[in-house]
């Protein structure tokens, strides 16, 4: 499919898309692939800039940079995926602590699938509204946020998107809004993305 291009604030900014050993490949694929068609450059970023990383499906990607470089002012978002690893103890801790940082700096934090709940641990949803996978899958990190959970494809509250891990076009959506991306376009992409509504192709490309 192709697409016109759309003036977009920002436009020249860069995204950081986290990246770590079972990163789940389907969660964000919109909002990286769109945000470039935007005109955002997305870099990736891991625990050590050079040192490959392995995702569920078995991709190798290499990171542009490693997380201890990482600075808000130097960055639009960043986007943490979801990952079994998340799950399996502190490893990813350091990213949540950057998105600490990120937050705290003003720069918005995209959070899906197991990074909500890296979050959740973090301390960060414990006064924003967010959704997740389900409301137990959080409330097991023993977080305080349970009274901000909203059922929700995907939540936007200020700086903090976060989506559960069969919401990838919603996520998209929220980022695009967070980010100014797509204006007057955005209905019509998540109706050709999520519903697949034949008359939103017209409207995008239109």
């Amino acid at each position: 499919m192709t697409g016109t291009e759309i003036e977009t604030p920002q436009a020249t900014a860069t995204v950081h898309l986290a990246v770590y050993d079972t990163l789940a490949d389907w969660e964000t694929g919109h909002a990286t692939a769109w945000l470039a068609r935007a005109g955002f450059t997305v870099k990736t970023v891991g625990t050590r800039a050079g040192d490959p990383i392995t995702t569920i499906a078995g991709i190798r990607i290499v990171p542009d940079l490693s997380l201890a470089d990482l600075t808000p002012e130097d960055s639009a978002l960043l986007i943490l995926p979801g990952a079994e690893k998340y799950d399996e103890g502190d490893e990813l801790a350091p990213f949540t602590a950057k998105a600490r940082a990120f937050l705290d700096a003003g720069v918005p934090v995209a959070a899906i699938c197991g990074a909500t709940a890296g979050l959740a641990r973090e301390g960060l949803l414990d006064a924003r509204r967010h959704t997740s996978a389900v409301s137990f899958y959080l409330a097991a990190t023993g977080y305080k946020g349970g009274e901000h959970y909203v059922e929700a494809d995907a939540v936007l509250d200020g700086d903090l998107i976060t989506a559960g891990p069969t919401e990838p076009v919603a996520f998209a959506r929220e980022i695009f809004a967070r980010l100014g991306a797509y204006e007057g376009k955005r209905d019509a992409w998540f109706r050709l993305f999520h519903d697949s509504d034949p008359a939103a192709y017209a409207e995008l490309n239109g």
